[in-house]
């Protein structure tokens, strides 16, 4: 008997993807779809393929996820974001793993990127694993704002087969995430005890474009790759400038407070 699996979907206006997300998934035993109070027609589309739906506050993509994760009761969890879609030959072979057992706790999955409308070959998102298949209760997220992983408790594999992501399909799409991004990589940052440093500044978004554009041969996908590694090394820059922001407040008097000694100097 083969084992059970829930897909645990988040989702928050996704009237436009929804479908063929879910339409790529509904041979799973569960489709779970956790939604932050669309105001679209999200869930009406959603429900029909699942009646498993729940709203809940969205705080960050890894605490989202794992509130949902408990509350799953199958035997095994796959999370697909609601611009993912799970292809045929990765669905197969979820389903074999399923029919057949395996000695691994979890496993990577490969994922390919359509930006702007293009797949994109190189720029290092030919390279992107994340786990996204896991036993239930051998997995969470990491405790961060943005681009959380995965930790499971036990031996990871990995699928070749991957999920197809249609993300960034316009500049506007691109900017309007660009900014909640940066500023939950910025938070993270902070919290984390990183300092804006001029090496941080200048060197790091520098080297995030050589290293795509050169060293992953971005300039292989054409335009598509030179903008890519482009926003990519911009958005380097603006995370540290917004973790710069955030620590410049911290050392800022409050208003109407005395001034403060010089280091080695009394006060009387």
């Amino acid at each position: 008997m083969s084992d059970s699996l829930t897909v645990i979907v988040p989702t928050f206006n996704e009237e436009d993807n929804i479908h063929d997300c879910l339409e790529s998934v509904k041979w799973a035993d569960d489709i779970f779809v956790v939604d932050s109070f669309s105001t679209d027609r999200t869930l009406e589309i959603a429900r029909d393929y699942t009646e498993h739906i729940v709203q809940h506050e969205y705080v960050n993509s890894a605490t989202q996820k794992n509130w949902a994760i408990p509350q799953a009761k199958t035997d095994w969890l796959m999370v697909v974001d609601a611009d993912e879609r799970v292809t045929p030959e990765l669905g197969a072979r979820v389903k074999d793993i399923l029919a057949n057992g395996t000695e691994y706790d979890g496993f990577y999955i490969k994922r390919m990127t359509l930006f702007f409308g293009r797949m994109i070959h190189h720029c290092g998102w030919n390279k992107d694993y994340l786990i996204r298949l896991w036993r239930n209760g051998k997995g969470q997220y990491e405790d961060l704002e943005v681009h959380a992983d995965v930790i499971v408790d036990g031996k990871v594999g990995t699928i070749n087969e991957y999920f197809l992501h249609n993300t960034y399909r316009s500049l506007e799409n691109y900017l309007e995430k660009f900014g909640r991004y940066t500023t939950w990589s910025a938070n993270d940052l902070y919290k984390s005890g990183k300092q804006p440093t001029w090496i941080n500044l200048t060197f790091r978004p520098l080297w995030r474009f050589f290293r795509m554009y050169i060293l992953r041969q971005g300039f292989l996908d054409g335009k598509h790759g030179l903008i890519l590694c482009s926003l990519a090394s911009f958005s380097v820059f603006m995370k540290y400038a917004k973790l710069w922001n955030q620590r410049r407040r911290d050392d800022m008097p409050i208003e109407g407070s005395p001034p403060q000694p010089k280091p080695g100097k009394h006060v009387l």
